[in-house]
């Protein structure tokens, strides 16, 4: 499934394309469009899939849940995997954000990708169970080099909130042509742990179908 955005309240004037699989969700995020998206969603899959209705009410909290996660964060995209599996949710997100000029500390941004990579931390776990961050750079198709974490990291669970949510955690960096100072970050996340691995490969390939449009 394909989306064709253009972001609203920046400074860069473009639109994207980015394709999630089939069986994902994709609707306004925006308060404003939310609530009938969601539940005209839930409807049409529950009609489609009749073995989901009994986690109705799961499905449209969780998607709730994760819309206003990314309109809180400033996401401008998302996609998501919204399931229940005997009782068991899974879940993960795929968004799109469009960094400022400059960073907090008013450093007007690299869109150099080894640049950028060389400004993100690695965090090396010293226990199996820490959180782990490891740094490099890829090839995207009609793109070109970009630069990526990829993890298992803590995440706050809002904007200014002291608690984290553990997460397996795919951040691409990716400038944004004809600009200096603009990236777009396509971030893909899951709760889900142990198919941390998983998760990892489905974000890399749906941030591969990235395009500017």
């Amino acid at each position: 499934m394909s989306s064709d955005s253009s972001p609203a309240g920046t400074q860069a004037s473009f639109g994207f394309s980015l394709s999630v699989p089939e069986s994902w969700w994709e609707f306004d995020i925006r308060p404003e469009g939310r609530e009938s998206t969601i539940r005209f969603l839930v409807d049409e899959r529950t009609r489609e899939i009749p073995e989901l209705a009994p986690y109705r009410s799961d499905l449209t909290n969780m998607l709730r849940k994760m819309a206003k996660d990314a309109n809180d964060s400033g996401a401008i995209y998302m996609g998501c995997m919204a399931e229940n599996f005997d009782g068991v949710p899974l879940s993960a997100t795929v968004t799109v954000s469009v960094l400022g000029s400059k960073n907090k500390q008013g450093v007007a941004l690299s869109t150099d990708p080894r640049a950028i990579a060389d400004s993100l931390r690695t965090i090396t776990p010293r226990r199996e169970s820490d959180a782990w961050r490891k740094v490099t750079t890829v090839d995207i198709p009609e793109v070109g080099p970009v630069a990526r974490t990829f993890g298992v990291e803590d995440v706050p669970l809002a904007k200014g909130d002291s608690r984290t949510l553990r997460m397996a955690l795919t951040q691409t960096y990716i400038p944004v042509p004809g600009t200096t100072d603009q990236v777009v970050l396509v971030s893909g996340a899951s709760p889900v742990l142990d198919l941390a691995e998983a998760f990892h490969d489905i974000f890399d390939a749906v941030t591969g179908t990235f395009r500017f449009v």
